[in-house]
């Protein structure tokens, strides 16, 4: 039994009770008040999202040469974070499960998927904790996107705010989901040799996955906030 699984649980309590509370914190817009379900999980969403990528950045800055090894060794903390989020994605997978029709939430719910298959070796491991804190950094990108989530259902797309956060949207996307995307992919690549068959395989096929699901993700927010 690993102490990370008490981590994940009291992760995914503690993301379950904030979902609950956050109407209450954050009351909802007159044009958010048809959804109040949505409106909460972007809430909660965020949250994540600012603790995550936050304490990843946190992480490669103070530890400048955790990139050198990101199988066995990462810094105090990460290997928390990396379970904290482990418990977030699951929390989130049962919400979207709960609310939301299946057609609607796929994608979504596939993703998620991967994630939690992905970091939950690494928490169970105690290994590829620093390529997963890699892959938390894509988070400080998913601040912007839940912002813009909010942003459209509190009916503020004709505002600077909005337009704003859409230029920030798309740098970070660029820098933090792209670019860091295609670090993992080449790193994986280049390590292939180091990593055992079975580890290397789930890795790949989720890079695979992501991949393809950020580019489509990029062209509907291109089309959406500047080809209009």
């Amino acid at each position: 039994f690993s102490p990370g699984l008490l981590v994940v649980a009291g992760s995914f309590a503690a993301f379950r009770l904030l979902n609950r509370e956050l109407e209450r914190l954050v009351p909802p817009p007159p044009s958010a008040r048809r959804n109040r379900w949505k409106w909460r999980n972007i809430w909660t969403s965020l949250a994540h999202s600012v603790l995550s990528g936050g304490g990843a950045l946190a992480g490669f800055c103070l530890h400048p040469g955790l990139s050198e090894d990101l199988v066995g060794t990462h810094p105090p903390g990460a290997h928390s974070l990396v379970a904290v989020s482990v418990g977030y994605f699951l929390e989130d997978f049962v919400d979207m499960l709960c609310n939301q029709k299946l057609h609607q939430s796929w994608e979504l719910l596939f993703h998620h998927s991967v994630v939690i298959i992905c970091f939950g070796i690494a928490v169970l491991l105690h290994q590829y904790v620093g390529f997963a804190l890699v892959a938390l950094l894509v988070e400080i990108n998913s601040i912007f996107l839940h912002l813009r989530q909010i942003l459209l259902m509190a009916n503020l797309v004709h505002t600077t705010c909005y337009r704003l956060n859409s230029i920030v949207n798309l740098g970070t996307y660029v820098v933090f989901r792209i670019a860091t995307l295609a670090w993992m992919a080449h790193w994986l690549f280049l390590n292939r040799g180091n990593v055992p068959p079975a580890t290397y395989a789930v890795g790949t096929v989720g890079m695979a996955i992501m991949t393809p699901m950020n580019i489509i993700l990029l062209y509907r927010l291109l089309r959406s906030d500047f080809f209009k």
